[in-house]
């Protein structure tokens, strides 16, 4: 009996037809299950559920897997306050902690906005970097005013006139938030007052621009003394500049 090598050709295509249905089957209910992996490890770390997070990392979940918006599992859990899981993905000695979202900002920085102090000295201890290039985790501290933080990052070396990329300075992110104690801080570890971001703008003119009263008064009554200081000096004569008269 002889077959009919064009049945045999159908038989083939049918075949190999059924296999790509079954491989994209397949591949489709590995992605779905992935995506619900993801989904479930996103949730587990925004409400700070350190034993699922733990559990889904020794089977296999990537610690630097990011949420459908780009951010970093260690991003979003110093966004969340979720201290436990930033901590446990710290420990994995594959997270990257210095991975950044989609918008430039890494843990470091959003822990320092949020004014979360053990989050930024743990992270220090881990040795992120305390001056990263234009906005820094300093900038970010002095805009919501959270003074202890910003004693913790100078401590570790902070640069104090960081300029982010139009040379914002920290001090003029505290001004415009009308944070005056971060300014006397930032001011008595040696903040330079005068500098210029690339628009022109002090740090008396941003807390003037955003109507911080309490800063431009107090950097006002400053400038006022300075004034007056260096009149006094200049107005002042030496003694045989008196006998010479």
């Amino acid at each position: 009996m002889h077959t009919d090598p064009s049945l045999s050709t159908v038989s083939r295509r049918l075949v190999h037809r059924f296999a790509l249905v079954c491989a994209g089957a397949l591949a489709s209910v590995a992605l779905t299950a992935h995506a619900s992996s993801l989904d479930s490890l996103v949730k587990a770390v925004k409400f700070d559920d350190v034993d699922a997070v733990q559990k889904a990392l020794k089977q296999g979940a990537d610690p630097n897997a990011t949420d459908p918006q780009g951010m970093p599992l260690i991003v979003l859990a110093a966004r969340e306050k979720s201290d436990k899981v930033a901590k446990a993905l710290m420990a994995d000695s594959k997270t990257d902690i210095e991975k950044l979202d989609s918008a430039g900002e890494n843990a470091m920085m959003l822990a320092a906005l949020n004014g979360d102090a053990d989050l930024v000295k743990a992270l220090i201890d881990k040795g992120a970097e305390v001056n990263k290039k234009g906005w820094a985790p300093l900038h970010y501290a002095a805009a919501n005013g959270h003074d202890d933080i910003v004693k913790v990052l100078l401590d570790n070396s902070a640069y104090i006139d960081a300029g982010s990329p139009n040379g914002t300075t920290p001090l003029m992110m505290a001004a415009r938030g009308n944070h005056l104690s971060t300014v006397k801080v930032l001011l008595d570890a040696g903040a330079d007052s005068r500098v210029k971001n690339q628009l022109g703008l002090t740090a008396l003119d941003f807390a003037k621009r955003y109507h911080a009263k309490d800063v431009t008064e107090a950097m006002e009554d400053m400038y006022a003394r300075e004034a007056a200081s260096a009149s006094g000096a200049a107005g002042a004569s030496t003694p045989a500049q008196n006998g010479a008269k």
